[in-house]
């Protein structure tokens, strides 16, 4: 399963993000990941979360972001669900037809490998396709 939190700076995506961790960490019986840019989620989710800080790799690309989740699952097969804090932010990148197509394999990724994603864009909702909105 893929979530997509998507909108503007201010609009309480991450209060949002932080509730399903949460909820995540209380309800699923396997290990719970959240990769965010920094640290400033330290305090808010559980300690029981695995939280990894983008800064200390070379988060650049999508490519590297679907390396980087794939050695994640082949690493632990425990996961059951990969939380992303401003996805587009954590590689510098806007919201286009390449953050759409990297929807779509984390997607089939999910699918394929029962691990749930939800990732949260800082973007208008107004520039997703309906394709991306079934994600909402």
């Amino acid at each position: 399963m893929l979530k997509i939190i998507m909108g503007l700076k201010g609009t309480g995506k991450t209060g949002h993000l932080i509730e399903l961790v949460n909820k995540a960490v209380n309800e699923e019986s396997g290990n719970v990941v959240c990769i965010e840019k920094g640290t400033r989620l330290r305090y808010d989710i559980p300690h029981a979360v695995r939280l990894i800080d983008a800064t200390e790799f070379d988060f650049d690309s999508y490519d590297f972001l679907k390396g980087f989740i794939s050695g994640l699952r082949s690493s632990n097969y425990d996961i059951t669900h990969i939380f992303f804090d401003s996805i587009l932010r954590m590689i510098g990148a806007t919201y286009d037809a390449q953050a759409e197509s990297f929807f779509a394999w984390v997607d089939k990724f999910s699918t394929e490998t029962g691990v749930n994603f939800t990732l949260m864009v800082s973007a208008d909702v107004s520039l997703a396709s309906a394709e991306v909105s079934k994600y909402f």
